[in-house]
């Protein structure tokens, strides 16, 4: 592998480098989706479709401690970013290692308070009646690995602030395809059930775990952190916290977006309608993923020149990311209106739920190809550093539309509200998004330097 360094986010051509950086996300985003919907296809064919809602409830309280890491790791990396564009190495040593620190506390301690109150977070969740069992078997042993999978979410966004996108790429791939792996040994040949499922994530964490470690003390990486650059400095702790909670915001969103979802879903048909959202759920994770994967590969282009006060770069990297995203984004829409019932058929052979899924599926995709203008807004405002309006911007399609919209919909039109609130919340946030982002490119990058 050539050598790379993160100069090269400040000369390359920004369509090549857009591609360099996004095509190992993607890739990475695609392997990590595959194993979580082809975990959820295990889960179903070999368990139930029962098992698959338990899985659903489970994971966005396991994401959301994970997500601490995710927070702390884009925090600090658009830090980072910025750092190595002005040519500050102290700072962004500092700053890895603060990270270190605040990733082990946070996460740890959540992780015991998850496992503590245990019960009524499960049901809180929407784990009632035959889901209850299956999913504090899953919760139980998956959140011994979440601390794991939270470093790993960490270590994964200082890679690619590094310009080591491959690297960052392998990291994901990793731990999914172990996943996998371990999923057919412990369910199908062992027959462990739920517990096999769930000790195949936690294993798949330590994995993961285990190469960003080797990673970070081999000659690939250019942060060598040594002891005192653990010790948390308040400026550093308080810049990685504002711009950390915009990434923690939107997964505690996601997580009340999953416990309102599967509480009214439950409530208007039962465990078919919070399965038909589970299957849903996990399209909305794999489809995406090459949108993500230009939102992914965006954010250090554009910390970095931002950085380095080269905004004709940062104007060029945001036109085009939103291209690029929005072609791909169109080209998932094409794909999911054409085939939502053979690829329910995938999960489940429960009649009822191959009956709901389909009409679901189409309604939750309708304005997919607009949302790039979304991701990539909000996704700027975070790597410039600006973490009020990238919190704001980041909030507005789950938490300012969504949330009301599944609330105040089902009062009229039933379980078709639910599903409607997502295309209108699509729409809305991202008139929203596009507003501001006009704005902030003629205001702030309106000077030609660099």
């Amino acid at each position: 592998m050539a050598k790379v360094s993160s100069k090269d986010l400040g000369s390359q051509p920004i369509g090549k480098l857009l591609i360099k950086q996004a095509v190992p996300a993607s890739i990475g985003i695609l392997v990590m989706s595959l194993n979580i919907l082809v975990d959820t296809i295990f889960v179903g064919q070999w368990i139930g479709s029962v098992a698959i809602a338990a899985i659903n409830v489970v994971l966005p309280v396991s994401f959301f401690i994970a997500a601490l890491g995710m927070s702390i790791g884009i925090g600090g990396s658009s830090i980072i970013s910025r750092a190595l564009g002005a040519t500050r190495y102290k700072k962004a040593l500092s700053t890895f290692g603060n990270q270190l620190m605040l990733t082990l506390l946070l996460t740890v301690s959540m992780a015991v308070l998850g496992l503590v109150f245990a019960d009524s977070i499960i049901v809180s969740f929407g784990g009632k009646g035959a889901i209850f069992e299956p999913a504090k078997i899953y919760y139980t042993i998956v959140l011994y690995g979440v601390p794991f999978l939270a470093l790993c979410m960490m270590g994964n966004t200082v890679i690619r602030a590094e310009g080591k996108p491959k690297f960052a790429m392998y990291a994901m791939m990793i731990p999914s395809v172990s996943n996998l792996l371990l999923d057919y040994i412990f369910i199908n040949v062992l027959d462990f059930g739920m517990h096999g499922a769930a000790w195949a994530t936690t294993i798949s964490y330590f994995i993961c775990f285990s190469y960003i470690l080797w990673f970070f003390l081999s000659k690939h990486s250019e942060l060598k952190i040594k002891l005192p650059h653990f010790k948390l400095n308040l400026s550093i702790v308080k810049e990685i916290g504002s711009l950390g909670f915009v990434t923690l915001a939107r997964q505690a969103v996601v997580s009340i977006t999953y416990l309102f979802m599967n509480n009214i879903l439950f409530d208007l048909g039962g465990e078919t309608s919070v399965t038909a959202y589970a299957i849903v759920a996990r399209m909305l994770m794999f489809a995406m993923f090459p949108v993500l994967g230009i939102t992914q590969g965006f954010l250090p282009i554009a910390g970095f020149n931002y950085g380095a006060h080269n905004y004709q770069r940062v104007r060029e990297s945001i036109n085009t990311a939103i291209k690029y995203a929005s072609l791909l984004a169109t080209l998932v829409f094409v794909v999911l209106m054409l085939f939502p019932e053979p690829i329910t058929k995938m999960f489940t052979t429960d009649q009822e739920v191959i009956r709901q899924t389909p009409s679901a599926m189409r309604w939750v995709f309708a304005a997919t190809p607009i949302i790039a203008i979304q991701l990539i807004g909000a996704a700027y405002f975070q790597a410039v550093g600006k973490a009020i309006p990238a919190l704001l911007l980041t909030l507005t399609r789950q938490g300012f539309f969504f949330i009301p919209l599944i609330l105040i919909l089902p009062k009229f039109y039933g379980e078709l509200g639910v599903w409607m609130a997502f295309p209108i919340s699509d729409v809305l946030s991202t008139l929203v998004t596009g507003f501001f982002l006009r704005r902030e490119v003629a205001l702030k990058l309106s000077l030609n330097k660099g």
